[in-house]
């Protein structure tokens, strides 16, 4: 597929910043990605710790992009599709280490954040009226 539109790996920005729907769900892209790790013999080296730490890396990335941005401008920033391309991308890279983690400990990332929403339910009760509960998790 070429357009306007078509980065380098053949990706369009469109599919990138949400006009485009993945057919592979969670389960397919955690497959894809242990078959992307073992093609490059990664293995060894995804480790939960190295995960961890890549993780936290791929986030602060994505926190760069926003770091001096008035809150105005950080509501507008995928207006300006070089600014969109580079927050999808940084959000792929934590989901993509997000998973890998949650592979090397066996954990389901979408039954871990039912529990979360659950518990955080019972410990942050919703208001009638008005909101301005208490904000944590």
């Amino acid at each position: 597929m070429t357009n306007e539109n078509t980065r380098n790996d053949g990706v369009t920005d469109d599919d990138a910043t949400g006009g485009g729907v993945a057919d592979d769900g969670v389960a397919g892209l955690r497959r894809r990605l242990v078959a992307f790790a073992a093609a490059r013999d990664w293995q060894p080296y995804h480790t939960p710790k190295n995960l961890a730490a890549a993780l936290s890396v791929e986030a602060a990335e994505l926190l760069e992009i926003f770091q001096w941005l008035t809150p105005e401008q950080a509501e507008r920033v995928m207006e300006d599709p070089e600014s969109a391309h580079r927050v999808a991308d940084e959000v792929a890279d934590v989901l993509a280490y997000l998973l890998q983690f949650c592979d090397a400990l066996g954990i389901d990332p979408l039954a871990a954040l039912a529990a979360k929403i659950d518990r955080n339910e019972l410990r942050f009760p919703a208001k009638r009226r008005g909101g301005g509960g208490e904000e944590g998790s």
